[in-house]
């Protein structure tokens, strides 16, 4: 049986495309971070020196843009194929988890 079909992609420009994936890699680095989930801070070092590599590849995409004249972000897009790649879960674990407690 095979997998559902995802949603299509919606229609985004080629720098467009370029920022939702360094952004999405800059998450996943930040998510590998994150103190509150835990984990070692080998692990953690190694995610932050790559972020710096990928923060640069996110200025120089959003550069690309402003430079071809694309001065808006068209957030509903965006957002629309941040959910087809699954941005959901991916900047969860950026945030801190829920309080244990409550």
């Amino acid at each position: 049986m095979l997998p559902p079909e995802l949603p299509p992609l919606p229609a985004l420009t080629r720098a467009e495309a370029e920022l939702i994936d360094r952004y999405l890699e800059a998450v996943d680095l930040l998510g590998r971070v994150n103190p509150a989930l835990g984990g070692d801070t080998y692990r953690g070092l190694r995610a932050a020196q790559a972020l710096v590599g990928k923060a640069v590849a996110l200025r120089d995409a959003l550069t690309l843009m402003h430079l071809r004249g694309e001065s808006e972000l068209h957030s509903a897009t965006l957002a629309r194929a941040l959910r087809v790649l699954d941005g959901e879960r991916r900047t969860a674990r950026v945030t801190l988890p829920p309080d244990p407690g409550s």
